[in-house]
């Protein structure tokens, strides 16, 4: 008999049809903990469409084989993340719920790419992730399905939007929104986002168009208003299970009311600890390098053979910048640019990118340096054509 949990007997009888129907159909990869109260989550994700919830259950399985997702636990992160990454859990809410907190403005993430890249910075968030998860699941047999999710508290003092126009900083966050949504369906509790100066107000804009309506129901936003969101949050949060800086009664043993003994703080990466030209140009050895000349241009054709193939790209460039983009021809000659050519600051961060291509067509990679009279440019790049069995999200992410 499948595992069952108290909420699932409290479903409309139509909601316990489907729940049953989307049980039987993802039978064939169903592991002992996937309980109704798990494969609720996918359901809710999903408007209780059960095959949308499937499709995304699936998604989400061969997501985690691309990662190692269950090996990610034996990962031991480097240094820099275990010192520079703001985060923390400092007790349990009034339902038993873990409650996290995330002291954001000390997230230096220009440091942490120049020093690390992508990839580290998305497996210590699938880790966290999955930490939270296991221990959601140990309260909820402990005290039921209202401890099974997260609550968490964005502390935004100090909030600087700088670094986030930084484009490759911003296209993290994103890939970092998309994948909790595609993986962790219905995990929020509440989300307290404190101390919001004005300009998080364009940062949240942007973010929250990756967001379904559920996350973005269960959060709650505040200014700099400490009776306010203290207020808020000691309604959920039992005082001796909150940091004194948030009005609980939590302490370090000197007296930090922040609890940076158990809530990282976060901090500047020094940039001593940038990646080195050694290291730089140990990685350009899986690369391809090409001088584009100045006022030139380089073309490279891709023509896939089925549709739904995958042409990926990373490249970067050194000490300056270069336009890129890709142009799309089919058999009757009609081409047009489906990624404009723009000029990317390759030589700040490597640009990655994806694109779902049709057969027959020939889609040409553009590195335009016409509109540089002076300086000839220098580009690593990998470029593929992968067929429609490589799926595009392990490409998006764990190339990156």
């Amino acid at each position: 008999m499948p595992p069952t949990v108290k909420s699932s007997l409290q479903l409309a009888d139509d909601e316990r049809f489907t729940l049953m129907k989307f049980r039987r159909n993802v039978q064939d990869v169903l592991q002992p903990n996937h309980d109704d109260q798990f494969l609720l989550r996918w359901l809710r994700a999903r408007n209780w469409d059960p095959m949308a919830a499937e499709k995304m259950f699936r998604e989400s399985l061969e997501w985690r084989k691309q990662w190692d997702v269950d090996k990610l636990e034996e990962w031991d992160p480097p240094e820099l993340l275990k010192k520079h990454l703001p985060h923390g859990l400092c007790g349990f809410d009034k339902d038993g719920a873990p409650v996290v907190i995330v002291p954001f403005a000390g997230l230096d993430l220009y440091g942490i790419l120049h020093a690390l890249g992508r990839r580290d910075m998305i497996k210590i968030t699938i880790q966290h992730l999955e930490q939270y998860l296991k221990l959601c699941q140990a309260q909820s047999k402990k005290h039921g399905p209202v401890a099974s999710q997260v609550t968490v508290i964005f502390d935004m003092e100090g909030f600087n939007l700088r670094q986030y126009m930084w484009r490759p900083a911003g296209e993290v966050v994103i890939a970092l929104i998309q994948m909790y949504e595609a993986n962790y369906p219905e995990i929020l509790k509440t989300c307290f986002i404190i101390n919001a100066p004005k300009v998080f107000a364009l940062a949240f804009s942007v973010a929250k168009k990756f967001m379904n309506e559920y996350t973005i129901s269960k959060i709650q936003i505040f200014k700099s208003d400490p009776a306010k969101w203290k207020s808020a949050i000691l309604r959920l949060v039992p005082q001796d299970q909150l940091p004194a800086h948030f009005g609980g009664t939590l302490t370090d043993p000197d007296g930090n009311p922040r609890l940076a003994t158990k809530i990282c703080q976060g901090g500047k990466v020094p940039k001593e600890m940038y990646k080195s030209k050694d290291e730089k140009d140990k990685e350009n050895e899986d690369f391809t390098t090409i001088t584009v000349r100045k006022g030139d241009k380089l073309k490279l054709d891709f023509s896939p053979d089925e549709n739904g193939s995958v042409l990926s790209w990373e490249f970067k460039t050194e000490n300056h910048d270069i336009k890129f983009g890709v142009i799309k021809k089919n058999n009757d000659g009609i081409q047009n640019e489906v990624i404009p050519l723009h000029r990317v600051a390759a030589h700040q961060m490597e640009e990655i990118g994806v694109l779902p291509c049709d057969a027959p067509a020939t889609y040409s990679v553009v590195f335009d340096n016409s509109y540089s009279l002076l300086r000839s440019k220098k580009i690593h790049y990998s470029i593929r054509l992968l067929p429609p069995s490589n799926p595009m999200q392990e490409v998006s992410l764990s190339e990156t």
